[in-house]
């Protein structure tokens, strides 16, 4: 089987299995849009089939049928790729992600050490399942290739894959936020997690702030200096926001290596949304929607059920609003869409079961026969359908509590495509530093987001509709393709030049 130039290692399969005349056929995914759509854009740059991904499969042990790697043709990916397939056991999976990822990992990285929990963790068998997929990606690399390692729950791959293949290029990305050194000192396998982070070429990051808090955990921890520095670009420079920072390290140094690193926030997929909006379904379901509200205001939220998004203080925000502002009851209407998570994880399920009573409380103190207050979708919109809900909507709150960088907010706002519509922004979500014509807001204040809300209701259609379109165009700017061309630039920094062009942004990223 061919080698790949360039291996993108994350948990999630890139395709979706279904059974077609008793044979198992992979289709691209449902969902257009997300990371998984986004990554697979990057082959696109590379010779056809020089792509791989790693990814796992839950599996039981000893079918002599399962095939470990297998060739996905995708379009979308530049004809197509190889997926890398491991098997792992329920258990396993259980253990590596459902309890050490999200109970131990997740809660300090996005600042609520109080909700650590350690005692269920098995470190043995993270470490296990990071080698195996450090032995699969070091299997499906060719000589000198890059292989791009995403998110915290394979923190620990660098450190196997540097050992087994000391000629190839790691890089890393956090999609999550990373957090101030205090916070991540934590965890008590602080020192494990940062010398495997160390052994790569090139860690990368949404936000300079979180670069920053990276480069001082690893000056803290093993002496590491930051040996290059640049002013944060102006499109990642709001000044005086929670997030702001001034300037972003460039290199780290340590032990004679240097270490790159990088700040590069995805962007929205706005040629995408552009051909949505510009279908005629798109066109009748906003119609349809505005028609159901009958002159009633719009305001959304959307994100998925996890205590870090902020639905919770969205939904009480908009139940002050409307305890304390009578003269708006049956005026306007919420739509939460709160994706329920996967099952077997009691903090979700208990932040789920909080957001249905808190609706429920909501709708049974204000409805009447002519209007419900709050309508909640515990399932995903579909994107297209999604979107359509934008262009009806007046106001977007996206609240989080923390957030690496969150993209329903540049969504809202490439929807909406410079009509008059408002967007609420929590400071601490990562893209609050790239929009300076949102409304900011703190989201741990009750008073400051009821401001906020306030603000959006009584801003003016004409004021409204400049920020939203001074907005569109920094969304425009700095999108999806944007940021392929940004990451590419980054792996050159290390050695790693894509073999094929692809052209424009756009084309890259379609």
């Amino acid at each position: 089987m061919q080698k790949s130039s360039l291996v993108i290692v994350y948990h999630r399969q890139p395709y979706e299995e279904a059974e077609e005349d008793g044979k198992t056929v992979y289709r691209a995914n449902k969902s257009p849009n997300g990371i998984v759509p986004t990554l697979k854009a990057f082959f696109k740059r590379l010779e056809p089939g020089r792509g791989a991904w790693v990814a796992w499969k839950e599996h039981e042990l000893g079918d002599p049928d399962f095939e470990r790697v297998i060739h996905i043709d995708d379009d979308s990916a530049g004809g197509g790729f190889h997926v890398r397939r491991l098997p792992l056991t329920k258990r396993q999976s259980s253990s590596f992600y459902h309890v050490t990822s999200k109970e131990a990992f997740w809660p300090v990285l996005h600042s609520f050490p109080w909700l650590f929990s350690y005692d269920n963790v098995d470190w043995r068998t993270f470490h296990e399942v990071n080698r195996l997929f450090a032995e699969a990606a070091a299997e499906q690399a060719d000589e000198g290739a890059l292989v791009w390692i995403h998110d915290y729950n394979l923190w620990l791959v660098p450190h196997y894959l540097r050992q087994l293949r000391p000629d190839v290029k790691i890089a890393f990305y956090h999609h999550t936020p990373f957090p101030s050194q205090d916070v991540f000192n934590i965890l008590p396998w602080r020192s494990e997690i940062l010398g495997s982070l160390l052994d790569c070429d090139l860690v990368g990051f949404h936000i300079p702030r979180y670069a920053k808090n990276f480069t001082d955990v690893a000056r803290g921890l093993t002496g590491a200096t930051i040996s290059e520095v640049a002013d944060t670009p102006i499109h990642m420079n709001v000044p005086g926001q929670a997030l702001s920072e001034p300037q972003m390290p460039l290199t780290l140094t340590l032990g004679g290596r240097e270490i790159a690193i990088d700040a590069s926030p995805v962007g929205a997929d706005v040629h995408l949304i552009d051909d949505i909006l510009d279908k005629q379904d798109t066109t009748d379901l906003e119609d349809r929607i505005l028609g159901r509200l009958d002159g009633r205001r719009l305001i959304v939220t959307v994100g998925r059920t996890d205590y870090t998004k902020g639905t919770i203080e969205a939904l009480k925000g908009f139940e002050r609003l409307i305890d304390r502002r009578p003269d708006l009851r049956g005026t306007i209407k919420m739509l939460c869409v709160s994706v329920r998570a996967a099952s077997g994880m009691a903090i979700y399920d208990e932040t789920q079961k909080e957001i249905e009573q808190l609706v429920g409380r909501v709708n049974g103190l204000y409805s009447n026969l002519g209007w419900t207050p709050i309508v909640l979708y515990s399932n995903a919109i579909p994107f297209d359908r999604l979107m359509s809900y934008y262009r009806a909507a007046d106001i977007c709150i996206t609240t989080p509590l923390r957030d690496g960088l969150n993209l329903v907010a540049k969504e809202f706002v490439a929807a909406k495509n410079g009509a008059p519509g408002k967007l609420i922004l929590s400071e601490f979500a990562g893209c609050a530093v790239e929009l300076p014509e949102a409304i900011y807001t703190n989201p741990y204040g009750h008073r400051d987001l009821d401001r906020a809300i306030d603000e959006a209701l009584a801003m003016d259609d004409e004021v409204a509709e400049g920020r939203m379109r001074r907005m569109r165009a920094d969304v425009e700017n700095y999108d999806i393709g944007h940021w392929i061309d940004s990451l590419y630039a980054s792996f050159a920094r290390v050695g790693f030049e894509a073999k094929k062009e692809s052209g424009s942004p756009a084309q890259a990223a379609a």
